[in-house]
Order: C-alpha cells, then sequence, then structure tokens
C-alpha cells in the first residue's frame, strides 16, 4: 500500500503518523532493528496492524524517519548562546558541546543508525548528505579564518573540516554508544584543544 503523503494528513491523521514514529523508535531502541516487526511498533503505539501501512510502507520507512529527524537535530545549528564577537576557540568550544548534546540525545538510535548503514545504501547516503552539511558549515567557518589570518591559507578547508568532525563523531560515538571512558567534560576538553591546535587557531579554550 502507497504511503500517503504528509501534506494530506488530517489532524488526526498527523497524530497518528507521529505516535508510530514515537513507538517505532522506542522498539528499535529496545529491541534493535533487525529484531523488530512492525506489529511490535503497532502495538506499542495502539494502533491496528494495518495501520502501520497507511503511513509508511515498512519499517526501513519509518526508520528512515526517524534517521533524518535526528541528523537534522545534530547538524542542525549550535542551540548553545554565544556573542557575535567570540573568538574561534570559543565557537569550536560551542560547536563541540552542541554536537555532544544532541549526540548525548540520540545515542541510542545513532548505534542502530550506524548498524543499518553498514548494510543499506539509502542510509549510508543520507549519513552522507547529513555529515556534508555539518562539515560544509565547518569549512566555511575555516576559510573566514583563512581570510582573516587565523589559519594557515594553504590548509585545504574541505578536507580540514572532514577530519575533524571524523575526530569528533567518533570521539563521541566510542563514549556515547560503545561506552568507552567515563571523563567527558575531559574528552570534550581535548577535542577542543585537538581542534584548535590543528587549526592553528594559537591557544587551547
Amino acid at each position: 500500500m502507497a504511503q500517503e503523503s504528509t501534506t494530506a494528513l488530517t489532524e488526526r491523521g498527523v497524530r497518528t503518523r507521529e505516535r508510530l514514529i514515537q513507538a517505532a523508535r522506542e522498539v528499535f531502541e529496545e529491541m534493535g532493528f533487525l529484531d523488530t516487526r512492525v506489529r511490535h511498533i503497532t502495538e506499542r503505539a495502539g494502533a491496528a496492524y494495518g495501520t502501520f501501512y497507511t503511513y509508511f510502507d515498512s519499517k526501513e520507512a519509518v526508520l528512515r524517519e526517524i534517521a533524518d529527524r535526528i541528523f537534522s537535530d545534530m547538524t542542525g545549528r549550535d542551540r548553545l548562546p554565544l556573542g557575535p564577537d567570540a573568538a574561534p576557540q570559543d565557537r569550536v568550544r560551542r560547536a563541540n558541546r552542541s554536537y555532544y548534546a544532541a549526540y548525548l540525545r540520540n545515542a541510542r538510535m545513532m548505534a542502530i543508525i550506524e548498524q543499518v548503514a553498514t548494510f543499506n545504501e539509502e542510509f549510508r547516503e543520507m549519513r552522507r548528505r547529513h555529515r556534508a552539511t555539518a562539515t560544509g558549515r565547518s569549512a566555511r567557518a575555516i576559510r573566514r579564518w583563512q581570510s582573516e589570518g587565523l589559519v594557515d591559507a594553504g590548509l585545504d578547508a574541505d578536507l580540514a573540516a572532514r577530519a575533524l568532525a571524523a575526530m569528533v563523531d567518533h570521539s563521541l560515538y566510542l563514549r556515547l554508544v560503545q561506552g568507552e571512558g567515563d571523563d567527558t567534560e575531559r574528552l570534550l576538553d581535548t577535542l577542543d584543544a585537538l581542534t584548535v591546535r590543528a587549526l592553528g587557531l594559537g591557544g587551547v579554550p
């Protein structure tokens, strides 16, 4: 059955769809993606089995919706307040802590999404697309600092942004998903320092 367009949903339909999405996230987090069945989701949502297929073609489809929301949350604009005249070191610190807060909110689902991405090309592409959004913003900041003479003009801004993002992302994955280490603040301070030093910004946040 074809998925119903979200633009055509009634208010009740929107609520039902959101209830299914929330139920799916809860079940995925508890059971994992591979062991989850559509009936588990509908039972958790208190909906009829057939209702699921009014809104989604498969459990992969509802996971795509959840993943897209999570990636948007994690790669969205920094939510921590910072003045317009803040130094680059402070901006690095804010960006890393904002990303940490978003990763913490979504750590259990991120573990599932990363697993699915190992065997599903669509999820790999979604991951790449959202990562490109975040690294593109970082690359623009690096180019701005280069124009201001704060970062070596010979540094490839795009490659540097991707490398630093990979360092932060994998470090938080190991901490929040794999449970390695227990001093989060020390980890974040270290990531800040490594980023600042790698860019040659002069000083540790």
